[in-house]
């Protein structure tokens, strides 16, 4: 049977705010930090990509006037990829900086959506989707108005084609929204 994109799953570890060593101190802000593990071998030139794209996502919605001169780090592990692993990715940090109790302007969500060959779309395609597909496209969507914060793109489509595949993804995160809602909510009952 094929692997569905529920196969794919990264772990999300967040440590601090702790104290800064040197250079990298924000007099203002605290200094956040995304490191991306591969499930074996050491980071490459994808990961490192991938690092900033997550960083910059994080950026834009956590409130580090809070912790001047500290670090945050968040560690994403990944534990298995069949397809769509940046908006995995994606989503385990926002998951990780919720769980960690930061405090966000908002929260945000990754969607992916490959192009067929026939121009159709497809929502958390699977590697071999992936691989097949004329475009790949992971959106990172934030919570208050559906806007984009971050977006990356693989392969060629018409600006008509990413504007379809935007109005496919902001449906998409509603669902993923609805998760984390859920998510919080069964973790705070539990206790």
């Amino acid at each position: 049977s094929s692997p569905s994109p529920g196969d794919t799953s990264v772990l999300a570890g967040l440590y601090g705010p702790a104290e800064v060593k040197g250079s990298k101190e924000l007099s203002d802000r605290a200094t956040l930090e995304v490191l991306l593990r591969p499930k074996v071998g050491l980071p490459g030139v994808m990961e490192r990509s991938r690092e900033q794209l997550l960083r910059r996502t994080c950026e834009t919605v956590v409130l580090r006037v809070l912790h001047p001169r500290t670090a945050i780090t968040l560690v994403l592990q990944v534990l298995s990829d069949a397809g769509s692993l940046l908006s995995c990715c994606l989503n385990a940090a926002c998951m990780g900086l919720l769980d960690a109790g930061l405090p966000l302007t908002s929260l945000f969500c990754g969607v992916t959506c490959a192009l067929d060959p026939n121009g159709s779309i497809v929502l958390d395609p699977t590697s071999r989707q992936e691989q097949e597909a004329r475009a790949v496209l992971t959106f990172a969507i934030d919570s208050v108005e559906r806007k984009v914060l971050s977006a990356t793109t693989k392969g060629s489509c018409s600006v008509e084609e990413m504007q379809q595949c935007l109005v496919a993804a902001q449906r998409a995160a509603d669902t993923i929204f609805q998760f984390y809602r859920d998510s919080v909510r069964r973790k705070y009952s539990k206790s």
